[in-house]
């Protein structure tokens, strides 16, 4: 079973919105800090979103205030809810578990959920 899913993805004009989901395997979520990474062509992986396990969250500065990050331990579930979306958050997107403090990714990573913003 894969730990880590994505879905949500795909073609927004500039300014839409879009909601990410991750579907977690089960008994883990509850456990760690959750983050989104995105991952834009030619460039490095990078942090978007962390929601820690008291629900603490951090932003990277460019989504700060567009995008919210959740958890539902319940449902094994995090989301990204991305509104006001730029054609820079073109990336692929992807969850995993964070480390807390670094929020460094800690297990392998899902296929991922293309994101594509149209100017």
């Amino acid at each position: 079973q894969e730990q880590l899913v994505e879905s949500g993805g795909g073609l927004v004009q500039f300014g839409g919105s879009l909601r990410l989901s991750c579907t977690v395997q089960p008994f883990i979520i509850a456990r760690y800090a959750m983050a989104w990474y995105r991952q834009a062509p030619g460039k490095e992986r990078e942090l978007v979103a962390v929601t820690k396990i008291d629900e603490h969250t951090k932003y990277r500065d460019s989504v700060q205030g567009r995008f919210t990050i959740s958890r539902d331990n319940a449902k094994n579930m995090v989301y990204l809810q991305m509104n006001s979306l730029k054609p820079e958050d073109t990336a692929v997107y992807y969850c995993n578990l964070a480390d807390s403090d670094t929020y460094q990714p800690l297990t392998n990573w899902g296929q991922g959920t293309q994101v594509t913003v149209s100017s």
